[in-house]
């Protein structure tokens, strides 16, 4: 047998620890798997000295994470560090090394993945990154090879289990936004700043990969529509209940356009589901990834979406597969964007709208109303009216149309006389 690949861990934080626990107590099967041992060889950390409980000597831990990834010695490279900097500049030394790379690093890779990829291919390396879209479920790589001999239409994602833990409990419970984050933060669902969760950041860069991998072009966290749940509100999920749907926040990537037109939008915002759909059922911190191809048909992949046992054994996997293929002397399937369709603004999406609206309790508003959809083209599929003295509420649900007609829409509504208030605008997804 060869001798061991040695392998540089950069970061020991949550997900860090964990894989360093799993190669120490899963080492002999890993060993077998890989056809070598893998031996944890140096481990970067901002500060040394610190308590972690691990079963590994100290002598490992090291400030110096340039020349950790610098060493002649190191076979791979892990990192879980997270964010741009040291990260991008650490990795594309190791790559440029010739080392072989398992990143969980979604924002680097939504931000400059097209360097890193241009990065390993130049150096005949792997750049593997499973863990950084939905933790432990495999969806990249039947992404990236199961799936490459078809055509993905579309993928629709709930990949934020902060977010959809949120959403879990205001549906469950009729609790508002700021409660149901409250009881996230208490339960460590949600960071103590939890804006990259609330305000769709973090489902964003997951949107950017994933639609990259399906579409086969470049995509970055900066093509996405990102919208976050902050503005959702009880009455929200309350008139989605009553129209047997539940709030979502969704990450979708979807192929539109002729062949000579072809394009994709890709975006990450609110919506109501029917509770029929797949998604519709998918409660907690859980995530799910629904994938619709031509030839496949419908796939749906569910799982623990984040953590740091379930985010290290996607890390492990992957590093099982780039030690087999430095083994080998082969390399894994690289980037895919021969296709180079064009991202088109959120302006072209076709979608639908759930509108709410106060309007005064009178005669001639509801034809003020359907005036305001007609002028933008917009066809209404439901209207609901509920009278309360000299006030009313109306609810009108729209057939689909693209996003920038219904926005024009909503503005018009918002200058007319009898709408005393737009309450609130949501799009709707899949069929209700």
């Amino acid at each position: 047998m060869a001798g061991p690949l040695r392998v540089a861990l950069l970061g020991c934080g949550t997900v860090g620890a964990e894989v360093v626990r799993l190669l120490h107590s899963s080492g002999d099967d890993l060993a077998a798997r890989v056809g070598v041992p893998l031996e944890l060889a140096g481990i970067a950390v901002r500060r040394l000295g610190k308590a972690r409980d691990l079963p590994v000597s100290d002598e490992l831990f090291t400030t110096d994470a340039a020349g950790l990834v610098a060493r002649d010695d190191i076979d791979l490279v892990i990192e879980v560090i997270g964010g741009l900097e040291p990260a991008r500049t650490l990795l594309l030394a190791a790559l440029a090394a010739g080392k072989s790379v398992v990143t969980a690093n979604k924002a680097l890779l939504a931000e400059d993945g097209a360097t890193l990829h241009a990065a390993a291919a130049k150096a005949g390396a792997d750049l593997y990154y499973e863990a950084s879209v939905a933790g432990a479920i495999p969806l990249l790589r039947p992404l990236r090879e199961s799936l490459a001999g078809d055509q993905i239409s579309r993928v629709t994602g709930i990949v934020n289990g902060t977010t959809n833990f949120v959403l879990t409990r205001m549906d469950e419970t009729g609790a508002g936004f700021a409660d149901a984050l409250d009881e996230a933060t208490a339960l460590g669902y949600a960071e103590a700043d939890p804006t990259a969760d609330i305000e769709g950041f973090d489902a964003a860069a997951k949107a950017a990969i994933l639609a990259g991998l399906a579409f086969h072009t470049r995509v970055t966290a900066g093509d996405v529509h990102r919208e976050g749940i902050t503005e959702v509100t009880a009455a929200d999920v309350a008139s989605a209940q009553a129209m047997g749907c539940v709030v979502k926040l969704l990450a979708i990537a979807e192929r539109c356009g002729d062949a000579a037109g072809a394009g994709i939008t890709v975006r990450v915002h609110p919506a109501m589901i029917p509770r029929t759909h797949p998604l519709g059922s998918v409660r907690e911190a859980y995530n799910a990834v629904f994938v619709e191809a031509a030839s496949a048909g419908r796939l749906m992949f569910y799982g623990p979406g984040a953590g740091g046992s379930p985010t290290a054994s996607a890390v492990l996997g992957d590093l099982v597969a780039v030690a087999r293929n430095t083994l080998s002397g082969a390399c894994g399937a690289g980037a895919s964007d021969y296709a180079d369709l064009r991202v088109r603004p959120m302006g072209e999406v076709v979608t639908r709208y759930h509108i709410s609206l106060d309007v005064a309790d009178k005669a001639g508003v509801l034809a003020a109303v359907a005036h305001a959809f007609a002028d933008q083209d917009v066809s209404i599929r439901t209207v609901r009216q509920e009278g309360h003295g000299n006030d009313a509420s109306l609810v009108v649900v729209t057939h689909a149309a693209t996003d920038a007609a219904l926005q024009a829409v909503v503005e018009q509504l918002r200058g007319l006389n009898s709408v005393r208030a737009v309450a609130s605008v949501m799009r709707v997804e899949g069929e209700t």
